[in-house]
């Protein structure tokens, strides 16, 4: 009796120590696989090797392109349906362009001292009331620009999402299908066991573990590397959205921003030292091809585009910028569309217009 539960007890252990060595060669792997650099050395302190992932990650850093466009625009559409539907057209062609990020700002006349973040992930029952301009816009953007297979997770059903089923998708290059492999995949944290790490759903046909333990419902990107194998043992590893697009050149999506006015847009920027370089865009600005502009070299650029009444009628409703021109707010102001045969260009037309007027510049911008 006694033998036999000495022999088990010895089973057990070395399942666990075998269990344990398959979780460490997983990790090696996935490691490699990412092609980070696998140190075993112990003179080399957390702290070193954190300036080190540091100073990589800078060295990768990509140039990012931002918009930001007046929430009010919305407002203009005759129905919640054509609203959405002109959400849509912009979230397509951010997509199209590759924009890093896009703004809605509000016109009030002061920043707000409240935070600025609009989290629709977490919202109260009770906060499902109709909605205009900048919040609705925001949470249509952000809906269409999550993967499909998180949606009904991150997203309560909420009456501004009514008609988002008839928009044609944004078939992203992070919108994967069920069947599909990527190095790369967005996932959302589940409830369960974190024990052996937190349990993540991917999209695929069995949830996988990371070895981060954190709370569910947060949307992720995990290093999936190219290991196929979904076996809980596998844990992978949560990374920064910024990964696919550093390592692979792999668009991976636009972030959303809400700002209650144009100072806001500028003030709040995300990005560390701000945005380097501003452009307005106006019926009113200067006129010149795309082919002569030359942009000078950036780390985050801004594009900004007005309401029905332009950026001029933005520039006065904001109580910080009275008494300035757009010249004074702005450090390029361009006209990309002269000798137009309409009275008025509509602003998701000039979306449309002035990121395919930008394209060459930026690109050249960026070689120098």
């Amino acid at each position: 009796m006694e033998e036999e539960r000495r022999r088990r007890h010895h089973h057990d252990e070395s399942t666990k120590r075998e269990k344990k060595e398959k979780k460490k060669k997983a990790k090696r792997d996935q490691l490699a696989q990412n092609g980070e650099e696998i140190d075993n050395s112990t003179d080399i302190n957390g702290k070193e090797k954190e300036k080190k992932k540091r100073k990589r990650r800078e060295t990768t850093e990509k140039p990012t392109v931002s918009i930001a466009v007046a929430g009010s625009i919305v407002d203009n559409a005759q129905s919640l349906e054509l609203a959405t539907l002109l959400a849509g057209q912009i979230a397509r062609a951010i997509t199209i362009f590759r924009i890093d990020e896009v703004v809605i700002f509000d016109s009030k006349a002061t920043s707000s001292d409240e935070t600025e973040t609009l989290n629709f992930e977490k919202i109260d029952e009770h906060e499902n009331e109709d909605e205009y301009g900048a919040k609705f816009f925001v949470r249509i953007l952000k809906y269409l620009e999550t993967p499909q297979y998180l949606r009904k997770r991150l997203f309560p059903m909420h009456k501004s999402l009514r008609f988002v089923g008839s928009l044609p998708p944004l078939d992203a290059p992070h919108h994967y299908r069920k069947h599909e492999w990527s190095q790369f995949r967005e996932g959302v944290t589940l409830e369960g066991d974190r024990s052996e790490g937190t349990p993540v759903d991917v999209g695929l046909t069995k949830n996988i573990l990371i070895e981060e333990i954190l709370e569910p419902g947060n949307r992720v990107t995990v290093a999936m590397g190219t290991n196929r194998d979904l076996n809980p043992d596998v844990v992978r590893r949560v990374v920064s959205s910024n990964a696919p697009k550093e390592e692979l050149d792999l668009y991976w999506g636009y972030k959303v921003r809400y700002a209650s006015n144009l100072t806001s847009v500028f003030k709040n920027s995300t990005y560390k030292g701000g945005y380097d370089h501003i452009i307005g865009t106006s019926e009113h600005g200067q006129v010149i091809s795309s082919s002569e502009l030359k942009l000078p070299s950036f780390k985050h650029l801004l594009i900004v585009f007005g309401g029905v009444a332009g950026l001029e009628e933005s520039i006065e409703e904001d109580n910080n910028l009275k008494g300035k021109s757009a010249n004074d707010v702005f450090l390029s102001y361009f006209n990309i569309c002269p000798n137009q045969g309409s009275r008025t260009i509509r602003t998701e037309e000039a979306i449309l217009i002035s990121l395919q007027f930008f394209q060459e510049p930026i690109k050249r911008a960026g070689s120098h």
